[in-house]
């Protein structure tokens, strides 16, 4: 499939699943979730999910209402955009942000050193 369109679809979808946890998702545990991107297959068969959390202490809790609200998430995408097929759903959190910010404070520390 054409990478653009891919890219226009992990755009789109990522956009449209913040949009539904933030609206139509009651589960209690799912609050304060920030979806940070997409990746869709080029099969369109799975798509994976980034998420962060706002207390990093909670996230197993949030990717296992994650992951029982997923069919839900799934069926309120597939009525907003108009594709053939729906992918599954893969929640995965993204620990690139906590990764960034080892990086900075190692910065931090060789300047300090300097």
């Amino acid at each position: 499939m054409n990478n653009n369109k891919i890219e226009r679809l992990n755009h789109t979808f990522a956009k449209a699943i913040s949009m539904i946890l933030e609206l139509e998702v009651k589960d209690k545990n799912i609050r304060f979730v920030t979806i940070t991107g997409c990746k869709i297959t080029n099969d369109l068969s799975y798509a994976k999910v980034y998420f962060t959390v706002l207390e990093e202490q909670n996230k197993e809790e949030t990717l296992k209402a994650l992951k029982k609200a997923a069919p839900f998430i799934r069926s309120k995408l597939a009525e907003k955009q108009n594709i053939r097929h729906t992918p599954e759903l893969i929640f995965v959190y993204d620990d690139s942000i906590a990764y960034g910010k080892r990086i900075e404070e190692k910065i931090k520390q060789i300047k300090s050193e300097l």
